[in-house]
């Protein structure tokens, strides 16, 4: 009999999702299903899911997940937290949802040190609405909103999260990944695994900021797509963990 090595998570549910060809959300919602099924804690597990591209995640993660308005998932996670301190509560944001509307959410969130965690997909654009320019859209990059590229003298420069949040006192856990390539994705997937577990030893906030494509507003093909983001997205965003407490 054939040894079975590879499967769908037990944390995702057996449909087809609604993300563009090329997208990274199916991949990173994988990475985080199998770092729930490798825990064992599918049936404690509680997600919010943002709005924007992963607004439908109650639909393809299989637990309980609950829709926040918009930028507002730290918020609602932190009362769900507070009631149910012995269930594992994580959002899902977009860099729209999270750095821009969400902003002052997940600032105070960090520094209240609320024991949740937080998975920021960065595509450094808005997706759902239609490639408008987002916080984390680079300097020169062409967006629907800015058609000749962002200027940075009257647009500003991309915000980094997580060296933004990094400097935060309570936070435990703060890194930044990809899953432009097999070994980014397990680095990736390692990165989800520390935080997730963070929490459940109770040590406070962890955030992931996951870099991801969006070849449909990029007007990319999926290939394309990678190679824009390991040439451009990583030398603005580079890559490793801005705060461990655990070193």
């Amino acid at each position: 009999m054939a040894e079975l090595i590879y499967s769908r998570p037990k944390a995702l549910r057996d449909v087809e999702t609604h993300y563009c060809p090329g997208c990274h959300h199916g991949l990173i919602h994988r990475l985080v299903a199998e770092v729930i099924d490798e825990l064992d804690i599918r049936t404690q597990t509680i997600g919010i899911a943002p709005v924007g591209c992963a607004v439908l995640a109650y639909n393809y993660f299989n637990f309980d997940t609950l829709e926040s308005a918009h930028g507002r998932a730290p918020a609602v996670a932190t009362g769900v937290k507070r009631v149910h301190p012995d269930a594992v509560v994580f959002t899902y944001q977009g860099d729209g949802d999270l750095a821009s509307i969400g902003c002052a959410e997940i600032v105070h969130a960090a520094a209240r040190g609320e024991n949740i965690t937080t998975v920021f997909v960065n595509n450094a654009i808005y997706g759902m609405t239609g490639g408008q320019m987002a916080p984390t859209t680079l300097v020169g990059q062409v967006t629907n909103t800015s058609p000749y590229g962002r200027k940075s003298e009257n647009a500003g420069c991309p915000i980094r999260i997580a060296e933004m949040l990094a400097t935060l006192e309570a936070p435990a856990f703060i890194a930044r990944v990809a899953v432009n390539n097999p070994k980014n994705m397990v680095k990736a997937k390692a990165a989800l695994k520390k935080a997730f577990t963070m929490q459940l030893n109770g040590h406070g906030f962890a955030l992931v900021e996951v870099l991801a494509t969006c070849p449909t507003n990029w007007n990319k093909t999926p290939l394309e797509s990678v190679k824009w983001l390991e040439d451009n997205m990583i030398p603005q965003f580079p890559l490793g963990t801005y705060k461990d407490i655990q070193g």
